[in-house]
């Protein structure tokens, strides 16, 4: 009944409802645009390139190589957005287990839990993905791995803080007395009542790991060519930047606005939770 609730109140929102209409189209379009196109996703023809954007049948223009860029486009979302998408998922899922875990436990397991919490925070994203490209290549799975390793410490801050909260109330004390174990008790009664964190924490991870992804591509870091996301786009086009300023205003702009659109919807989902709280 409340997430019915939640859900009447998020869809009242113009501002989510715009967000959440423009993830759908672009997730849509990068589907069945490279589809129903008459233009190849590798395929190079010099003779037309740096074509500004609406020139023919190129609505974002050419590259350098040629290559259309709205179909260039619609592949780097697919990465891009399974990329975020995928990797908020693992985090999450890392970081509610293992928030759940310290915070029913206690005592000296939440220390030592926290503290290796608090170390592995300490690990950059960066070298973690150095080290996994030179054993597994640059891949996507490479990102997701390294995106999944360290910034699901945040989830499990938040889990950990909520369990505390959760586990001194009667129905899970009731459930001690039962005799029902820590894990069942983490299933039955932490996690249901913690879905709205949950969700909300989610829905703010995928922008971020967008963001992680889009920045390693542009070092340099991120999937390996012909493929390309849209970090990948963008650091191909910073070559270009004073001459072909389209070839980085396309991908920077998708970032951007579907960054801006996860943040939105994000929030929206917040306040719809706190509003029937």
């Amino acid at each position: 009944m409340q997430i019915y609730r939640a859900v009447k109140t998020v869809l009242k929102n113009r501002i989510a409802v715009t967000a959440l209409v423009f993830l759908g189209v672009v997730s849509v379009v990068s589907i069945i645009g490279p589809l129903l196109s008459e233009y190849n996703y590798y395929a190079q023809d010099l003779n037309n390139s740096f074509l500004p954007p609406f020139r023919g049948k190129h609505f974002f223009g050419t590259d350098n190589f040629g290559r259309d860029l709205f179909i260039r486009v619609c592949e780097g979302a697919k990465i891009s957005l399974t990329i975020g998408i995928a990797a908020a998922m693992i985090q999450t899922f890392i970081g509610v287990l293992y928030g759940c875990t310290a915070g029913i436990t206690g005592g000296i397991v939440d220390e030592v839990l926290m503290r290796v919490v608090d170390m592995i925070h300490s690990i950059p994203n960066l070298i973690i993905v150095i080290l996994l490209t030179v054993f597994m290549g640059r891949s996507e799975m490479t990102i997701i791995i390294a995106l999944s390793i360290t910034d699901w410490t945040a989830m499990a801050r938040v889990m950990r803080g909520q369990t505390l909260l959760l586990r001194e109330m009667e129905f899970v004390q009731g459930a001690k007395v039962l005799g029902i174990g820590r894990f069942q008790i983490i299933l039955r009664h932490i996690i249901p009542n913690c879905m709205g964190p949950i969700i909300v924490n989610l829905m703010l991870s995928i922008p971020a790991a967008i963001f992680s992804e889009a920045f390693l591509s542009f070092l340099g870091l991120g999937i390996e060519v012909p493929k390309a996301s849209w970090g990948t786009l963008a650091s191909e086009g910073f070559v270009y930047v004073s001459s072909y300023p389209w070839m980085i205003i396309v991908p920077l702009s998708f970032i951007a606005v579907t960054m801006i659109s996860f943040y939105m919807l994000g929030d929206a989902i917040k306040d719809a939770l706190d509003s029937i709280a």
